[in-house]
C-alpha cells in the first residue's frame, strides 16, 4: 500500500484517549500498556511519536507511565541512536524476524539500509544512554527462519545485545502471501531450542486468524 501521510501527534493521542474511554466504560479499567507498531513506521514520524508519548504520560493527558509504552520499529538505527540522545523512558522493541542480514532484506528491504551490525551498535548505544528495556519480535515463517540454525543465528544477535525478552510470533496465514505458519513441533523444538540456551523468550499466540487482523491485512481487504 501507498504511504498516505503521517500522523499528527493529537491523532495519536485521541486514539488512545478513545481506547482508554472506551476500556473504563465496558471493562471498568484504564488501559494498561502501549505499543506503537503496526502499519507504519514510528521512528519515522519522530517528533509526533514522542509529542504523543509526552502527552499521554503527562498529568495532564493520560498520567501513564513511560515504562508501561514501547515503540517498535523495523530498524532505524539514525533514530534509535538518537531516542538514546533525547534520553526517552519509554521501552524499545526491534522487529527482527530473520538474524542474518540476506534473509532480513529479503522481506525487508530497510535491512539494506540498516544492517544488523548498525542495529546491534544503535541497540547497545540507545541502551547505554537511557537502560530502557530492549524486545526483540521474531515472526516464525514456515521453512523460511524455523529452523535450529535460524535460533542459533537469533541466539547470536541477542547475545550482542542487552535484550530482556524475544517474542516469537505465530504467523497469521493471508491470502495470497508466500508464506505459511510452521507446524506446532516446529515451533516447540524452536522454543526449546532457545530455552536450552538461555534466552527469554516468549511464544505469542496467534490471534484474529478468522478475520485477518494482523498489521495492515483488513486495509488490503478493502
Amino acid at each position: 500500500m501507498d504511504r498516505k501521510r503521517n500522523l499528527e501527534f493529537d491523532e495519536i493521542f485521541d486514539e488512545v484517549a478513545l481506547i482508554n474511554q472506551q476500556s473504563m466504560e465496558s471493562a471498568g479499567k484504564k488501559l494498561t500498556n502501549i505499543v506503537y507498531m503496526g502499519m507504519g513506521e514510528p521512528l519515522l514520524n519522530y517528533k509526533n511519536v514522542l509529542k504523543s508519548i509526552e502527552m499521554i504520560t503527562s498529568p495532564d493527558g493520560l498520567a501513564m507511565s513511560p515504562k508501561r509504552i514501547t515503540v517498535s520499529t523495523a530498524g532505524v538505527a539514525k533514530q534509535i541512536k538518537q531516542l538514546g540522545d533525547d534520553k526517552v523512558r519509554f521501552n524499545l522493541a526491534l522487529s527482527l524476524h530473520a538474524a542474518n542480514d540476506q534473509k532480513r532484506s529479503e522481506i525487508m528491504p530497510i535491512n539494506d539500509s540498516n544492517n544488523l551490525k548498525n542495529l546491534v551498535e544503535a541497540l547497545n548505544y540507545f541502551y547505554k544512554a537511557t537502560e530502557n528495556e530492549i524486545s526483540f519480535e521474531y515472526i516464525l515463517f514456515k521453512d523460511f527462519n524455523d529452523t535450529l540454525k535460524d535460533a542459533d543465528e537469533l541466539i547470536k544477535i541477542y547475545r550482542q545485545v542487552p535484550v530482556d525478552l524475544v517474542n516469537i510470533i505465530e504467523y497469521n496465514p493471508i491470502d495470497n502471501a508466500r508464506f505459511q505458519k510452521p507446524s506446532e513441533e516446529k515451533v516447540n523444538a524452536f522454543m526449546e531450542y532457545l530455552g536450552k540456551n538461555r534466552v527469554n523468550a516468549r511464544l505469542r499466540r496467534s490471534r484474529g486468524k478468522d478475520i485477518d487482523a494482523a498489521c495492515g491485512q483488513l486495509a488490503n481487504k478493502a
